[in-house]
């Protein structure tokens, strides 16, 4: 049996306690200077807690903004717990970090984008795929990928 280092999920599992210890300090002492952040997750996970109205408006994927007006935020180990508002209507979420795909603070021009292969796109029998561990890659990108 040969042993290796699964570098992919160290990595992942780092950049997930980045952004963890930041939002704590948000939580902790609110954001900084002109820090805010966009952050697109799945909204399929399976611990993603929406309204009900915004997983039908966002079936797959959604991309909160916290800046200006957010309450509540909560961390733990798994995830965060945030207030947000949405025409006036305040809409608690709870996001776990595995569903976040990317992770944005423009005003410092810092990302992450994480990316899951659960299967191989190059599987020639589609009928019967092959089980295969769940693959996370974490990457840090530069803000000007989201430029347009």
């Amino acid at each position: 049996m040969t042993r290796t280092i699964d570098y992919g999920n160290l990595m992942h599992r780092a950049m997930r306690g980045l952004i963890q210890e930041v939002l704590q300090g948000v939580a902790d002492n609110g954001l900084p200077g002109a820090h805010h952040f966009f952050v697109t997750f799945d909204t399929r996970h399976p611990g993603v807690k929406l309204a009900e109205w915004l997983s039908e408006r966002y079936p797959e994927e959604m991309t909160i903004v916290i800046q200006h007006w957010f309450e509540n935020l909560a961390v733990d180990d798994d995830g965060f717990a945030v207030t947000l508002n949405f025409g006036d209507t305040p809409e608690p979420m709870y996001i776990p970090f595995d569903a976040i795909r990317t992770f944005v603070d423009p005003s410092v021009e810092f990302g992450l984008r994480f990316e899951t292969h659960e299967s191989s796109e190059d599987d020639e029998d589609e009928e019967e795929p092959q089980p295969e561990e769940e693959r996370h890659d974490a990457e840090v990108v530069r803000l000007d990928s989201w430029r347009k």
